[in-house]
This record gives C-alpha cells, structure tokens and sequence, in this order.
C-alpha cells in the first residue's frame, strides 16, 4: 500500500493548532500523525488522499488568526525496522504488566505480557494514546475463553494482547493489505495460533457469530458509520471498546451506541485522546 506524507506547517505553531489538524484530517483518510519540526508530518494511502477536500478543511480551519502551509511527498521505501531503531520505536511499557518492543531491541523490561512487534512502515507501534488506553482496559478486562474481534486491526497489537489474556478464537480485520501482511507476520513472532487475520470492512461482519468482545480503534467517523454492523454482531453482555477520537467526541459515540443497544460504562483519556467501554443490554 502506497501512501503520501503531508507535511503540514502551521502558524502559529502549537499543540492545540496541530492537535486539530490530527482530528480534522482524520475526518478524511489520514491515520498516522508525527510530530516534526515546525508542524506535523501526516500520513495517507494514496488512494483515499483527495486534495480538494484537504483544502477545504484548511480554508475553514476553527482556530482564527491561524495559517497552514502544506508540502506532499511519497515517503521512500526503506528499511522502516532501521529506521524506528535509530530515531523512533523504544520499547514501552503500559500499566507495568505489558512490554510492547521489537526484535532489534535487546534491553527492555520485563512485564506479564511480553508482546514482540516488527513495524515495517512507520506505523502501528502501539505508541499511540489511543492504543495504550485500549491495551489498558484489556488489561483489566476478563477475557479468558472469550471470542473477540479486533476491527481495524494495524499491527495486530491489541489481537495479540488479547490471545495473551486467554481470548479465543480472536479475528482480526482491516482494509490495508500491508497491515493484514504484517499482523500475519506478528503474530508467528509472538507464537500465536489462535488469530485470523482478514482483509476487508465491516461488511465481512454480515451473518458473523456474535462476539464477546469487540476492539475498533479506528477514527470518529468509521466508528460511528461502523457501529450498527458491530451491533448485528454482538449479543447481550458483549463489551466493545472503541477509541481514535477525542474526548468532546465522548457524546456523540455513546448516543450512537445507547440507539443501538449499549450501555456506557467508562472512559478513559490520555492526551485529550479517549477510549470507551460499552456493553450490550
């Protein structure tokens, strides 16, 4: 899968400004936002990056007095292992039970849940806050025994968390080949049997055998889109967790799920990001 990187320089340049230019970008396709000098480098397939809507989004940005400048380059294939070693991926450790870290690390903690991660583009580490709020609240949750699907899988961190904790039969889904072909790859690293891995949407969720848990870490809108499907496939007392939004966008999630059935139970927050739980009633 091709992506473009856009570069965005803001003015001014601060946290609040860049912050909303992850959330509303996100709107349109871009999943992967990096903090670099001056602004924010911001990542998008190629095939869903559409230049009009991007423009758009700047002419009617919310935060007046505030200019952004743009630059659009296809990042270089390259050895992106290499690349997180030297300036990105340390391992992290998330409630002092999980170590998320890759093969080329050699001195990292030891935790309960020792999960082994081989990004190969500059994505899905698991260093996110959406992510360790998810990886959070399996950590407190009972899955032993449980089915659960992870929507939106990445690199399958969270799938593999929960095979960890004792889930099966655990399904994995997202719509990049890349992502589908690196979960794959993951999941023989970390030894795991009991995930498959699926290339599609939420439509493969038609006629699915009710889960026990679902997992989509994904964007406000797929979300709120995706939902009902996610509904079809769960039956009373299933929890799902979702996350990829920010915490003003708490209401608008949980609406969506009581019209459909759930109960809100929690959140959690971290760096304004937000993850829910929910149950089926």
């Amino acid at each position: 899968m091709k992506y473009f990187q856009v570069t965005f320089t803001p003015h001014p340049c601060n946290e609040t400004v860049t912050d909303v230019i992850s959330a509303l970008t996100a709107e349109i396709g871009f999943e992967s936002f990096v903090e670099c000098e001056g602004g924010l480098d911001a990542y998008i397939q190629q095939s869903l990056f559409d230049e009009k809507s991007l423009k758009q989004i700047i002419a009617d940005f919310p935060i007046p007095g505030t200019t952004i400048d743009y630059t659009i380059t296809e990042p270089e294939d390259k050895d992106w292992n290499e690349e997180w070693e030297k300036n990105f991926f340390q391992p992290i450790v998330i409630g002092d039970r999980c170590v998320i870290h890759s093969t080329f690390h050699k001195d990292y903690p030891k935790a309960e849940y020792d999960i082994v991660i081989n990004p190969q583009m500059a994505f899905g580490t698991g260093h996110h806050a959406t992510t360790s709020s998810i990886i959070a609240e399996l950590l407190d949750a009972d899955l032993a025994g449980k089915s659960v699907l992870d929507m939106g899988c990445g690199t399958s961190i969270l799938a593999i968390l929960a095979s960890m904790r004792g889930a099966d039969p655990v399904t994995a889904i997202d719509i990049d080949d890349w992502c589908v072909n690196n979960s794959r790859d993951n999941i023989r690293l970390n030894r795991i049997s009991n995930i498959d891995v699926k290339l599609g949407d939420a439509s493969l969720l038609k006629g699915h055998t009710p889960f026990d848990v679902i997992i989509a870490n994904i964007n406000r809108n797929i979300l709120l889109n995706d939902m009902p499907a996610y509904a079809a496939c769960m039956h009373k007392g299933s929890e799902i967790y979702m996350s990829g939004f920010y915490v003003e966008d708490i209401p608008a999630i949980t609406e969506k799920g009581a019209s459909l059935g759930m109960k809100f139970i929690h959140h959690r927050e971290k760096d304004r990001w937000a993850a829910v739980k929910l149950i089926m009633e």
